[in-house]
This record gives C-alpha cells, sequence and structure tokens, in this order.
C-alpha cells in the first residue's frame, strides 16, 4: 500500500504542474486552433466545404498520428536524462530525434498521394472526395516541417521551456488566419481556392512555426544539435526509441482511427452528417488540448521525478496531473450540455447540419470527463516509459467496445449518424477505467531511468 502522502500533491507541486502545463495546454490549443479555424473559414462557404476539409483531415491525421506517437519517445528519453543531469543523454535524443522526423517524412508523404482512389473505396460522396483528395496532396508539403516541430517540441517540453513553443504557435496562426482570408474566399487579388485554400495556407503556417521555433529556442536547440554527434545515427539505439514509441504511435491511431472510422460511417449518411460531425468533433477535439497538454507535462514531470530517483514525487505529480484534467473537463461537459446550439452556430447557418451537429455536442459532453482521464493517464505512463499495456488498453477499449458498438447503434437502430457518437462514449469509459488502473499499478512500483544506449555516463546497462 503507497502511504497517503506519497499520492497527495503538496501546493506547490499542483502549481508546478498547472505552471508547466499551461504554455503546453496553450501551446497544444494553437496547434489544434489552426484545424478549428480552418472549418469556421471554411463553413462560411457551406456544408459540402466543411465536409471536404472534415474527410481530408481525417486522412491526414490517420496517417501522421503514427508519425507523432513514434516522436513521442523524446518525452522519457530526454525527460529522464534532464532529471539525471546527463547531458550527453539529453543531446543524444534531441539529435536522434531530429533524425527520426526526417525519415517519417518520406512514407507519410507518399501515402498522402492517392485520396481519390481510397475515398471512393471507402464509398464516400461524389461531390466531397475530390477536393478532399486535393486537400490532402497539398498538405503533404507540409510533413516535414510539422514531424521536425514535434521533436523539437517535445524535447524543449521535457527540458521544461516551452516560451519559444508558444511563440512559434502564436505567429503560425497568425499566418494561418490571414492566408485563410485571402485564399479561401479570393481576397485582395489571390485566387478563390474554397476548401483547399485552407491546407496551403496551414502548410505555409507550419513552416513559419518550426522556423520561428528554431529561432526563439536557439538557446537550448543549437547547443544539443552542434556539433552533431557521430552516435546520434547509430541504428540500435534509434531502433530502441522507435520500440518505445511505436506502440504510442499504435495507441493514438487505435483512438484516432475509431473517430475517423466513426467519421466513414457519417459520410453514408451525407455531407450533412458528415459536417456536423466534423463541427462537433473540431469543439471536443478544442477541449481535448487541455488534457492533452497536462499529459505531456505529466509525462516530463514524472519522467524528471524518475531520472533524479524520486518515486514518491513521481506518484504525486500523477495524481496532480489526473486531478487537474478531471476538473477541467467536468467544466468543459457543462458549458457543451448547457450551449450546444450556440456552439455549434460559430461553424455554420445550416439548418440541418446545426441541429444534428448540436445533438453531437450534447454526446460530446459525456464523453468529455472520460477522454480527459485516459488522456492525462497516458502521459503518466509515458513518463514511466510504459507504452506497450496503454496500447493494449486502446485497443481493447475502442475497437472491442466502443467501434462495434457505434455501428450497430448507428445501423442498426433509429439513433443514427448519433449512434457513432454514443459509440465512443461507450469505449471512453472502458479505455479511462483501465488507464487508471494501470496507472495505480504501475507507480506502486519502484521504476529506474530508462537508457537507449548499451551503457549510460554513469555506466548503467540496459535492459
Amino acid at each position: 500500500m503507497i502511504p497517503l502522502h506519497e499520492l497527495r500533491p503538496t501546493r506547490a507541486e499542483l502549481f508546478e504542474m498547472v505552471r508547466l502545463a499551461s504554455p503546453v495546454v496553450f501551446a497544444q490549443v494553437g496547434i489544434m486552433a489552426m484545424g478549428v479555424v480552418d472549418t469556421a473559414m471554411v463553413g462560411r462557404i457551406g456544408p459540402e466545404a466543411v465536409a471536404a476539409v472534415a474527410l481530408g483531415h481525417i486522412y491526414w491525421i490517420n496517417l501522421t498520428i503514427l508519425g507523432i506517437g513514434v516522436l513521442m519517445a523524446l518525452d522519457p528519453v530526454v525527460s529522464q536524462a534532464f532529471g539525471a543531469g546527463d547531458t550527453v543523454g539529453v543531446r543524444r535524443g534531441i539529435q536522434r530525434g531530429v533524425v527520426l522526423a526526417t525519415l517519417l517524412t518520406v512514407p507519410t508523404v507518399l501515402l498522402l498521394l492517392p485520396g481519390e482512389s481510397l475515398f471512393a473505396l471507402l464509398r464516400q460522396p461524389d461531390s466531397v472526395a475530390p477536393v478532399a483528395a486535393s486537400w490532402a496532396r497539398w498538405s503533404a508539403l507540409g510533413i516535414l516541417p510539422f514531424y521536425l516541430f514535434v521533436a523539437l517540441r517535445q524535447s524543449l517540453q521535457a527540458l521544461a521551456s516551452v516560451r519559444p513553443v508558444v511563440t512559434a504557435i502564436v505567429l503560425g496562426n497568425v499566418v494561418n488566419v490571414v492566408l485563410n482570408w485571402l485564399l479561401i474566399y479570393g481576397r485582395l487579388g489571390f485566387p478563390e481556392l474554397g476548401a483547399v485554400g485552407s491546407s496551403i495556407s496551414t502548410v505555409i503556417g507550419r513552416w513559419v512555426m518550426l522556423g520561428v521555433l528554431l529561432w526563439s529556442g536557439r538557446a537550448l536547440l543549437l547547443p544539443a544539435l552542434r556539433p552533431w554527434r557521430a552516435d546520434s545515427w547509430r541504428i540500435p539505439p534509434l531502433m530502441r526509441m522507435v520500440s518505445i514509441g511505436a506502440p504510442v504511435a499504435f495507441q493514438q491511431w487505435l483512438e484516432i482511427a475509431v473517430f475517423g472510422g466513426g467519421a466513414i460511417v457519417l459520410g453514408w449518411f451525407g455531407p450533412t452528417a458528415l459536417a456536423a460531425h466534423e463541427i462537433a468533433i473540431s469543439l471536443a477535439a478544442l477541449t481535448f488540448m487541455v488534457p492533452l497538454g497536462l499529459s505531456a507535462a505529466a509525462a516530463a514531470m514524472v519522467g524528471r521525478a524518475i531520472g533524479r530517483g524520486d518515486m514518491p514525487a513521481a506518484r504525486r505529480d500523477a495524481v496532480a496531473a489526473i486531478a487537474v484534467g478531471l476538473g477541467f473537463m467536468v467544466c468543459s461537459a457543462l458549458v457543451f450540455w448547457a450551449i450546444p446550439q450556440t456552439l455549434a452556430g460559430l461553424f455554420i447557418t445550416d439548418p440541418d447540419t446545426l441541429a444534428l451537429a448540436a445533438s453531437l455536442i450534447v454526446i460530446g459532453a459525456i464523453f468529455q470527463v472520460f477522454d480527459g482521464i485516459q488522456g492525462v493517464a497516458t502521459g503518466v505512463l509515458r513518463g514511466t516509459a510504459d507504452t506497450r499495456v496503454p496500447m493494449l488498453i486502446h485497443l481493447a477499449g475502442f475497437w472491442f467496445v466502443g467501434a462495434p458498438a457505434g455501428l450497430w447503434l448507428a445501423l442498426r437502430t433509429p439513433l443514427g449518424p448519433r449512434g457513432v457518437w454514443w459509440g465512443y462514449v461507450a469505449g471512453l469509459v472502458v479505455v479511462a477505467v483501465l488507464q487508471l488502473w494501470r496507472v495505480r499499478w504501475r507507480l506502486a512500483r519502484d521504476l529506474s531511468r530508462l537508457q537507449v544506449d548499451e551503457t549510460s555516463e554513469f555506466g548503467v546497462v540496459t535492459e
């Protein structure tokens, strides 16, 4: 039994969690804001344009989430090295993150190209699929800066330096909004590109974000990246990082693919249902950025505590993160429940789409709480370098419970499109409960620092 004082965070630890998480949350919200702004601005064109952006974004996120997950290996690698005072280990970790980001770009770009064939196979509306495929092809130009940004962002977060990340995201969003206005609507002599214009704007915004991050974070990044270490290219450590990140990638893909698969089913009901889903899921994803930011903060703080050999602090940090995340998502759920029509009206004026989106937002209010719990819990586990079991929990909850339930409710009951969202609720309840159990089991043990090289600076042999 863990003593109570090792589970009850102090005020200082709660403050530190909020202090570290706040800019990370802001960064996560800023990244998601690009997609939300795109949806809102394209929504002024009509439901079919929103549906095209939704379909293109589903295609994009289901591919890039795998690369993002692999790069999440930087959380325990860099944070635990930092906690242990291993400067060489920090530099190796960051440089290997850059290598992995570059290598991951090639297959992702190639897989984004055959959009029309894929959408035809998935029986998506003819009025939507060609535009969605063009949106996805343009987005391929932003994959390299996006992956590099993720690798450097994770590294800076692990080093407790998030101001450069916030600066980059703010400027990237400003660029995206201005270019959206020019390219979606054809202002100031620019071509009127509609939904495709939002993809081009986002690509340019991502290159701007990377450039600003490199410049504003140069005090930490340049010493980490120069001189380039020959051992950063070594295959065995890179593969060990992949072995840590791959379960995270698959775990995140399992969740994203359930939501994407639900959108495909909603596409069978027509553009209105797909547009309503995109509106509701954009709002849910935006609020989820808070527990996602807390997840990143928890991974960094728990990892640093384990790196310096302080398990009681790691336990208290975990409790602090989960408590703050749960509190926020309860508040978010109350807002969703109280004003769904108002929230949907921010994106669309079409009455049919508005009514369906509002009903989905109400269901989203329920799964918000469980989504927040599982999101923060997986960050805690990632900080301990525990990635395989959380992946299996996602597989069981989302694909053995959530997906079958949503499909049956949508196609076999009068719920129709709403049935997909009730399936999301079922899956998230199971995942949240199991992830909390895993956190309790994992942190009941004394954990040692993760090693990806054969020996560390201190002569510790890897497992």
